[in-house]
């Protein structure tokens, strides 16, 4: 399963096995399709009607959300999340051949970054970090797949 963080400005970063720093794969700014068949990764009592449907729907849905806080420079929780998406199937193969309009290996930016944030230039550091927006997603598409 490929695992994605997507971000807020429609970037995303690519989980890989080994923990090897990631590229950032741009997305393009419109509702991500996987959204539309996607399927809470945990059981949440509220938002599915009983544990066998949401397990039914977890089996068949090729896109899981989970949603992770998003972090600060010196990694305190945020008060919002970032949604992480695991694809498989034909939404892992979408991703790839359709859905991806860039990849950039940003790992110097990321060392430039952690290395002005070990020195405590926390504003030099934030204005190397990229403008985030919201993401465009209807409510209907996000209203099943908030905890």
């Amino acid at each position: 399963m490929l695992c994605l963080k997507i971000k807020l400005t429609g970037q995303c970063t690519v989980f890989r096995p080994g923990g090897e720093t990631p590229p950032v794969t741009l997305l393009p700014r419109s509702p991500f399709p996987p959204l539309r068949n996607a399927c809470l990764s945990s059981y949440v009592r509220g938002t599915h009607t009983d544990r066998a449907t949401w397990q039914r729907e977890l089996r068949r849905s090729p896109t899981r959300v989970q949603w992770d806080p998003e972090r600060d420079l010196r990694l305190r929780p945020l008060p919002y999340r970032s949604l992480q998406l695991g694809l498989s199937g034909e939404a892992a193969r979408r991703y790839a051949d359709e859905w991806t309009v860039a990849i950039r290996d940003v790992t110097p930016l990321a060392h430039e970054i952690h290395a002005l944030v070990c020195d405590d230039a926390l504003d030099a550091a934030r204005a190397l970090l990229p403008r985030e927006q919201p993401y465009p997603a209807a409510e209907e598409l996000l209203s099943n797949l908030r905890p």
